[in-house]
């Protein structure tokens, strides 16, 4: 038995523009959005009984969310091919075998904690990445902002580790030429 008590009539107020946002930055569908954020609300309604109270409400319907997202790609089946000319012809040379930089792109002369609570960065940033290919966007957003683990990528893109270190390469290099072209130089310029 859990010591905390859930509030399912205060979800929407707390935490439904926050959702709303986060999976629209994924799914990039207003209709998508509002029906997963709907389902991941009705599915923690229906599991209330098994919270623990292992974590905070919020972590608790995040992580609800996050399943009704994969299942929501899951289920467009959009995943089936990925077409490596989708992107530009750089190689994968840049990046090491855990996909870190081997050179590293040019200083931006941004502290990174500053430019995090930068919100015109943040709109730069999400006007490029709907600029990438919907696989390559959210291939990138699962691994980057999501976290999630490689291998969980792989099977769900039925793709192999190579393709995804190819796929997230083109991804990087795209936004960083986008930012580059689209922010950084009007910072510089300043």
């Amino acid at each position: 038995m859990n010591d905390r008590q859930l509030d399912s009539s205060m979800w929407v107020d707390r935490y439904g523009d926050i959702m709303y946002r986060y999976t629209l930055l994924r799914v990039k569908n207003v209709d998508f959005a509002e029906e997963i954020v709907q389902n991941t609300f009705l599915a923690a309604i229906q599991a209330q009984a098994n919270y623990a109270g292992r974590s905070a409400e919020k972590s608790w319907l995040f992580g609800i969310l996050k399943h009704k997202i994969m299942d929501h790609f899951r289920s467009q089946k959009r995943f089936q091919s990925f077409n490596q000319s989708d992107s530009d012809d750089s190689s994968v040379d840049d990046y090491d075998d855990s996909g870190h930089w081997k050179i590293f792109p040019k200083d931006w002369g941004l502290d990174p904690e500053k430019a995090a609570e930068n919100t015109e960065l943040a709109h730069r940033l999400e006007e490029c990445m709907s600029g990438l290919s919907e696989k390559f966007r959210q291939i990138f957003i699962m691994k980057e902002m999501d976290g999630i683990d490689s291998t969980q990528i792989c099977n769900e893109f039925d793709i192999k580790p190579t393709n995804l270190w190819v796929i997230l390469h083109r991804a990087r290099n795209q936004l960083k030429l986008c930012l580059e072209a689209h922010w950084f130089q009007n910072k510089t310029s300043e």
